[in-house]
């Protein structure tokens, strides 16, 4: 018998959340269930419940920032066991069978992967995400996280950490790469940490010099604030990579102009309308406009084990879940510093 869990959850895309109760489905042969402790809020929630990213079922309890408790193991599963701390991220499930699956890609999976909330589960159930009490997933979508980081600061890591440590892996940050990063929110604070951590030398680029303190601290080398015109003619040409991390409209134009030869500039923020680009910014210095998603399995593995060897987690602010539709309103005005996180024994 599935059974059901509390919850919050949005009745529509026009509503508050509210609380209310879901099922998950029995512990089957390769699953794991999770007592959920705690779980971030992320943009794309709200952008998910609120239908900017199109028409949803509802209710839907968003949340893909999930960390907590593994409380029983199915007959099959091997890589987790009771009372393991662990992790789940934006995805639960993918075909595993198509070559971006077998490459340790699934989140590139070409059969679409299943989101951890709002998607359509193998079993063709919609499903439900971390704003709840407890999770099954299957064991190979679940992550260890690894002592040295608390189960709060490590929630947002399966999305925000995630998010930002792929394109810098993969656009090769590290010693000697001059690394700027779009935007000092829940993704952006995360995209400095980590690379810092890997060496780069990093530069936040900001509306404001605002959070300009904030920025030095978590390990930024410079700072500059973008409504400054003089930003873009004095570091015209600096950057071999810059992560933009805003889920806003920017003249993408004038950020290619910061890059050097061969840089790229990768989008991991998600705005609804399209993002233009001008072709002699691109070509003029041969430079790329890319974008990038979560990581696959492995990698989020590999992003966990890097964190907690620096000792990195989220800035977080820990909330009640009564508070969440007052976070959601906090996140649109950029008022939080740097991810909210919902003590989920409050639901």
């Amino acid at each position: 018998m599935p059974m059901a869990v509390s919850a919050y959850a949005a009745p529509s895309a026009t509503e508050d959340l509210v609380p209310t109760t879901i099922e998950r489905r029995d512990v089957g042969p390769d699953d794991v269930l999770i007592d959920i402790k705690f779980a971030g809020i992320c943009h794309s929630d709200i952008h998910t419940v609120r239908g900017d990213w199109g028409p949803q079922q509802f209710p839907l309890a968003p949340g893909h920032e999930i960390a907590g408790i593994v409380t029983e193991v199915g007959a099959n599963v091997t890589k987790h066991a009771v009372g393991d701390r662990v992790g789940v991220g934006c995805m639960v499930n993918s075909c595993g069978e198509c070559k971006n699956c077998l490459a340790g890609e699934e989140q590139y999976c070409l059969n679409g992967n299943v989101g951890t909330y709002g998607g359509v589960d193998r079993d063709g159930t919609i499903t439900q995400g971390g704003y709840s009490t407890q999770v099954v997933v299957t064991e190979d979508f679940v992550l260890r996280i690894p002592e040295g980081i608390e189960l709060d600061a490590a929630a947002p890591l399966l999305c925000a950490g995630i998010t930002t440590f792929s394109p810098l892996r993969h656009w090769g940050a590290g010693p000697g790469k001059k690394v700027a990063v779009v935007g000092l929110g829940g993704l952006g604070h995360m995209a400095v940490k980590l690379a810092h951590a890997m060496g780069a030398e990093v530069t936040v680029l900001s509306q404001s010099l605002k959070k300009q303190e904030d920025g030095l601290r978590l390990g930024a080398d410079a700072y500059y604030a973008t409504s400054d015109l003089n930003t873009f003619t004095d570091l015209a040409g600096s950057f071999d990579l810059i992560i933009n991390t805003v889920s806003a409209s920017l003249d993408i134009s004038a950020y290619l102009g910061l890059l050097s030869l061969d840089g790229a500039l990768v989008n991991v923020g998600a705005p609804a309308e399209p993002l233009p680009v001008q072709a002699f910014a691109l070509i003029g210095g041969r430079r790329s406009f890319a974008g990038s998603m979560i990581g696959g399995i492995r990698e989020t593995q590999e992003m966990l084990d890097f964190c907690a060897e620096h000792k990195l987690g989220a800035e977080i602010e820990v909330i009640p879940a009564d508070k969440i539709n007052d976070a959601y309103e906090r996140v649109l005005a950029s008022d939080v510093r740097y991810r909210f996180v919902i003590d989920t024994s409050t639901l």
